[in-house]
């Protein structure tokens, strides 16, 4: 009679244990094999040759993104010296006639509260300055309180007579709004003001240095002559 330990033991069970394990070990081979494969595929020569593709597309891409983020950003003005305005006359001027020069820009007035001063103190800096290199371009401008509704012809010969300006009296331009002139959308987004871009009032003032790049922006209740010091040193005059 046989016991349950030799029952265990037989050649029955033991063929039995015997395929059990077989199929155990065979599968943690193809298992570990699959593992061993994944990284040797992952590394092949044909993998590398994928990637270094992708990544050198990618950093074409990207290289090709930022140049055409950087010309599109220089294909705007760069300086006050890309615009031509209008004369008094109505004649194209080429600002790029005043490189070298240092600007005071003003958005004048005649019928102004600062009118006096203003006009006074800008003929004055320009006598003083003139022969080192400052230049004054007015620009009327009847936005404000309607204080310019004269004609070109008119606003140039009240400058003149009254004030002695011997710098340039351009076209009457606008200088807020869609209908303002291209440089002043220049200049206010160069520099803004303490309370937004937009000019408030008649005299505001910008300080353009020889390169044409603004270098401050002052109120229309800023004299002319207390921004000599300024002046000076854009001129480099000791």
């Amino acid at each position: 009679m046989l016991t349950s330990r030799s029952r265990v033991l037989s050649p029955k069970y033991l063929n039995f244990a015997s395929l059990s394990a077989s199929f155990l070990l065979s599968k943690q081979s193809s298992f570990n094999s699959k593992q061993t494969l994944l990284p040797s595929l992952h590394n092949s020569p044909v993998s590398l040759h994928s990637q270094s593709i992708k990544a050198g597309v990618s950093r074409r891409f990207l290289g090709s993104v930022r140049f055409n983020h950087s010309m599109a950003s220089q294909s705007g003005p760069q300086s006050a010296h890309d615009f031509t305005v209008k004369d008094a006359k109505g004649n194209d001027v080429d600002l790029s006639i005043y490189k070298g020069k240092v600007l005071l820009i003003v958005n004048v007035a005649s019928q102004c509260g600062l009118t006096d001063s203003n006009y006074t103190e800008l003929t004055q800096l320009y006598a003083k300055y003139k022969d080192q290199g400052l230049e004054i371009l007015a620009f009327p401008c009847n936005q404000f309180g309607s204080q310019e509704p004269g004609s070109s012809e008119e606003i140039v010969e009240f400058a003149c007579t009254r004030f002695k300006a011997e710098y340039p009296i351009f076209d009457k331009v606008e200088v807020n709004g869609n209908n303002a002139a291209p440089i002043y959308k220049y200049l206010k987004s160069s520099k803004g003001g303490l309370f937004g871009d937009n000019i408030k009032w008649n005299f505001s003032k910008f300080l353009v240095d020889k390169e044409g790049k603004v270098v401050d922006r002052y109120a229309p209740t800023t004299s002319p002559l207390s921004i000599e010091k300024e002046v000076k040193k854009l001129l480099g005059i000791a």
